[in-house]
């Protein structure tokens, strides 16, 4: 798994102008490649009477899965560079529309390239991207008389308390980076005097 990747903070538009043709750049988290194309066809449905909508996508930490269409432009001067933008910015589980309506003036080439990349370049930049971080989930065990203590100090020190859970004792989940466990095994031995337990479990990512 990669340690970190990059997503759009949420979705949204962006809108450029080059030679009298609008570019709207459409924007999505997507966590899986269905998601991906099930905003493609929204947009394509809300922008029906546009010329182009052009897409991309990149789903996985990896970069595993990446898509791009020119719908109708010349090959390689739409999706293509959507796409090298999306990379270039470490984006990843990202998908990006530009809808283009004509303006009557042809750009050439060069001139596609260059306003199809960079609508998705102004338009992550106005959108706004969040940095994931791989974590080790944890579950710590500890006594209901120790539980709140250990609860407060975690949130105090920055750590994220997933999820808690009350039995004949208090299991509290949390995320972990892995270079932090053998530290916080020996804060949490140290705080709870030794009586609360750590179980290591999967992993996940989580906002760094």
């Amino acid at each position: 798994m990669q340690d970190e990747y990059r997503t759009v903070a949420r979705a949204g538009t962006h809108e450029t102008e080059v030679n009298r043709s609008r570019f709207l750049c459409a924007l999505a988290p997507a966590a899986t490649e269905q998601e991906a194309q099930d905003f493609v066809a929204a947009v394509r449905r809300e922008h029906a009477d546009a010329t182009h909508n052009c897409w991309a996508y990149v789903i996985g930490a990896d970069a595993g899965t990446q898509r791009a269409s020119d719908d109708g432009e010349p090959g390689g001067t739409a999706g293509v560079p959507m796409l090298q933008m999306l990379l270039r910015r470490d984006m990843r589980y990202v998908v990006a529309v530009v809808t283009r309506y004509y303006g009557g003036v042809k750009l050439g080439a060069g001139g596609l390239i260059r306003a199809y990349g960079g609508a998705v370049g102004e338009a992550l930049d106005a959108v706004g991207t969040r940095t994931r971080r791989r974590f080790r989930l944890a579950a710590v065990t500890v006594d209901h008389q120790r539980a709140g203590k250990v609860q407060n100090d975690l949130r105090a020190t920055g750590r994220e308390v997933r999820d808690v859970r009350y039995g004949e004792a208090v299991t509290i989940e949390i995320a972990l980076p892995d270079a932090d466990v053998a530290a916080f095994r020996a804060w949490l031995a140290d705080a709870t005097a030794g009586t609360a337990a750590l179980q290591l479990g999967g992993e996940a990512y989580g906002d760094a």
